[in-house]
């Protein structure tokens, strides 16, 4: 297929929810080079540092600003690449360890955007997403849609942390700087969930069956990551596995902007407010942590523990944001979780629904609730743990005490306040805040008006939020106090990591199935060089054998032409012998000694790899 100059030229487009994100980016950019100057103050490499947090910065933007898949391909692929110098910044083994799993993974999601791209093109003609919908609609064939779709949302789910691709997020957000982790958290994962809504909405609106497949995905990413938070006993990885839940409820609303059709408006609407909320939670909690971490030098729950007590302003802001991920009243978060739960309702009451589907929805929302329970029970025992809790080393306890009320400097307090602000304000006023924002952006997910105002605040809406908060306290109570903080010697209660070591999808399934894939590869190219050798083997014999015949045919010619052509005209011990004459001849021990040289490198790699080499150029020769 032909191409156009301009078809490979950037397009960059700035629509209202595109505007939305790109500010979004910016302010947390800001508030995050703020906190670094006291973060990485005595740290080394810091201009290196902050060189690439410009450099991610303008390749995030310019996946928001993007006009085209291939424009947003270019920026997504730049910002992978340096966000990786931000996960390997400490350069400690377990930062690198981070950054290889983290580059593994952004790799291989890129090239399978690139795959889902390149079939895209060659199905729509175009990978300008707004001139989808008629291609598509001519295209006939759902499969191969289904097929080139499903390999950019694996792409985009990748860099999002949505399941099974999400293990990169519990390693590389521990390992990387305060300042860092709370981008990749808040920002970068967003362009992941950026691909997924152009997918859904310009490629698949109104697609059940492509909803379906989404929504499955969102609940076990959003359990799965609720549990391995209330697991965790260190603050950056919970608040990573966190993040990792997160994610799955706004891959929710996004199935269910597909699976509602044209009553979509409160999923589009609940996945724009849960985005924005989660970025300035987000940030806010991870600076916090950045600030317990610059006092205290350690993450661990054990040693981190009753570092917040006498911190007033530490604890409050801390509590907004824990609060706002939970979901709970007078915050964003408890806004856009309605949003998010009213979408399940209204397909429960939509009517329709088998007995089947039914079950399937019904399910859905108790797994919902289930894992907004675990979201409040592990924020709890953060917020507990540092703040009410005291440490159970008298020595260390005293020495937090002496710290003081302050946890930062002035920028670092600033950049840690304003999400905080953010949350607060727009939870206790949500119609003069969030609703204005849902209206400015929800264009880019759906054109569809609000059909009526929710009421955030009536008991129908509470009541969800209610259920969750009360199974919370009972699995705090129950898990997090009785099992996961078992007794120790000393008649304390410790934070225990009861989660077995290995028990991940790196080590259970991605690293065998790799190593599998390259045992499977060097035994079939193992056997394609063997059957090579065999087959220049018998070539040579075939030569060999030829070569020979023809030597004694010639042989045998002279002979006949010495004995009966050549006269006699020297003494027997002077007769010329043409024969011999040849055989003593330099060049015939030139020969000789080529012929010995290439039986020698016939037998070795390098005559392998040559013939390889010969035999793909003339495969590449045969393609084009």
């Amino acid at each position: 297929m032909e191409y156009a100059y301009q078809d490979l030229m950037p397009t960059f487009a700035a629509g209202r929810f595109q505007l939305l994100y790109g500010s979004v980016a910016t302010v947390m950019w800001v508030c995050a080079l703020l906190f670094s100057r006291e973060y990485m103050q005595h740290r080394s490499r810091t201009g290196r540092f902050h060189a690439f947090m410009i450099l991610t910065y303008c390749a995030t933007t310019g996946v928001f600003l993007s006009g085209d898949l291939l424009t947003l391909f270019v920026c997504f692929e730049v910002m992978s690449f340096a966000s990786y110098v931000l996960v390997v910044q400490e350069e400690t083994p377990e930062a690198l360890d981070a950054g290889y799993l983290y580059l593994a993974v952004s790799v291989a999601g890129g090239m399978m955007l690139l795959m889902g791209l390149f079939l895209l093109q060659d199905m729509l003609g175009t990978l300008d997403w707004t001139r989808w919908m008629p291609a598509a609609a001519a295209e006939g064939g759902r499969s191969s849609l289904y097929i080139a779709g499903g390999l950019a949302a694996a792409g985009f789910g990748a860099k999002a942390g949505l399941f099974p691709l999400h293990i990169w997020l519990p390693k590389a957000h521990p390992a990387a700087p305060a300042p860092a982790s709370a981008l990749l958290s808040g920002i970068l994962t967003k362009t992941g969930i950026f691909g997924l809504i152009i997918l859904s909405v310009y490629l698949f609106d109104g697609d059940a069956a492509w909803g379906t497949a989404l929504l499955i995905l969102g609940l076990v990413t959003m359990f799965l990551g609720a549990v391995l938070a209330l697991f965790s006993v260190d603050l950056k990885r919970t608040l990573a596995c966190s993040s990792v839940s997160q994610i799955g409820f706004i891959v929710l609303g996004i199935a269910m902007l597909c699976i509602l059709g044209d009553h979509n408006t409160v999923a589009a609407r609940g996945v724009v407010l849960h985005m924005v909320n989660h970025s300035a939670a987000k940030l806010l909690l991870f600076l916090a942590a950045g600030a317990i971490y610059l006092k205290t030098h350690q993450l661990d729950l054990n040693g981190i523990r009753g570092f917040g007590r006498g911190k007033p302003l530490l604890g409050f802001l801390f509590l907004v944001g824990a609060a706002s991920v939970a979901g709970l009243p007078f915050t964003s978060g408890y806004v856009s979780k309605t949003l998010l739960h009213e979408t399940i309702v209204e397909r429960l009451t939509a009517g329709g629904l088998t007995g089947g589907l039914r079950f399937f929805f019904s399910a859905t929302e108790w797994i919902f609730l289930l894992t907004g329970a675990l979201t409040v029970a592990y924020m709890t025992k953060l917020f507990v743990c540092i703040f009410l809790e005291r440490n159970t080393d008298d020595l260390r306890q005293a020495a937090f005490q002496r710290i003081g009320g302050s946890f930062a400097q002035l920028g670092g307090q600033v950049a840690v306040a304003l999400p905080a602000l953010f949350l607060l304000v727009s939870g206790l006023i949500p119609h003069r805040t969030l609703d204005i924002l849902a209206d400015y952006a929800q264009d880019f997910l759906t054109l569809h008006p609000p059909e009526h105002a929710v009421p955030y605040y009536a008991p129908a809406s509470l009541s969800g939020a209610l259920i969750s908060m009360i199974l919370g306290a009972l699995i705090y109570r129950v898990a997090v106090r009785r099992f996961l903080m078992p007794v120790d010697a000393g008649g304390c209660r410790r934070y225990a990591e009861r989660w077995p070591a290995g028990l991940t999808l790196e080590r259970c399934l991605f690293r065998p199935l790799l190593r599998g894939i390259l045992w499977l590869g060097l035994r079939i190219f193992g056997a394609l060089s063997r059957s090579g050798d065999s087959a220049c083997r018998i070539l040579l014999s075939v030569g060999g054998f030829a070569a020979f015949a023809l030597d004694r045919s010639v042989d045998l010619l002279i002979t006949t032409m010495e004995n009966n052509l050549f006269r006699q005209i020297h003494s027997d011990e002077e007769r010329f012998s043409p024969l011999e004459w040849m055989r003593n001849h330099p060049m015939a021990d030139f020969w000789r000694r080529s012929q010995e040289t290439f039986a020698a490198f016939a037998e070795s790699l390098s005559f392998g790899l040559l013939a390889t080499v010969i035999g793909l150029c003339a495969v590449l020769i045969y393609l084009l």
